[in-house]
């Protein structure tokens, strides 16, 4: 019971963070630009992708998913080659009709933070930190790893800006920071003595 009220308080401490970050700190907005043409942009992926939501990547060096392990070699070393001279990226693409719920993405990102907690809390629960910077400090350690373990690969593989990938770093490190704090006041791993 106290693993889920720990978890449970944290995950209320990171959903207030997040909250705070993208609202009153330049965080949430960090390395996000804003399309110039949209409107033409728009209609040219819509002609291209038409009611297809997914990701899409170009250039495509003629790949399908249909495409074989030799004509992913031949297709790899044509992309490379393309950025050279042409731009490259990745659309994250929803086709007109796409309702935006406020009230669900909030749910879903609670139920995340919560799951985050309870698996923080979970691993703290294993160690026998009895201190309270001892008991914080784990939980930032798990925060790091968090976030070092999908937003550098994105940076890295992706191209995705230095300052959206800081800004998110941070955020995911700042927020286990706060859950630490919540966590740790009421939450202390049973230490067993030999």
């Amino acid at each position: 019971m106290r693993l889920l009220l720990a978890a449970l308080l944290g995950a209320v401490a990171m959903f207030t963070w997040e909250f705070v970050a993208h609202m009153f700190t330049p965080l949430g907005e960090a390395g996000i630009s804003y399309l110039p043409n949209e409107s033409t942009v728009s209609a040219a992926l819509a002609s291209a992708v038409g009611d297809r939501h997914g990701l899409y990547m170009f250039p495509t060096g003629g790949l399908t998913k249909e495409s074989s392990g030799e004509e992913k070699q031949q297709g790899m070393e044509r992309i490379m080659e393309e950025m050279k001279t042409n731009p490259s990226g990745l659309v994250l693409y929803k086709p007109a009709g796409t309702t935006f719920n406020f009230a669900k993405n909030l749910g879903v990102q609670f139920v995340t933070d919560f799951v985050k907690t309870f698996l923080a809390v979970w691993l703290l629960a294993r160690t026998r930190l009895a201190t309270f910077p001892g008991r914080v400090g784990f939980v930032v350690v798990v925060g790091v790893l968090a976030a070092v373990a999908t937003n550098i690969p994105h940076w890295n593989w992706y191209g995705f800006p230095t300052g959206f990938t800081l800004a998110n770093v941070i955020m995911e490190i700042l927020g286990f920071f706060f859950a630490g704090l919540a966590i740790a006041l009421v939450f202390k791993p049973a230490v067993t003595t030999p």
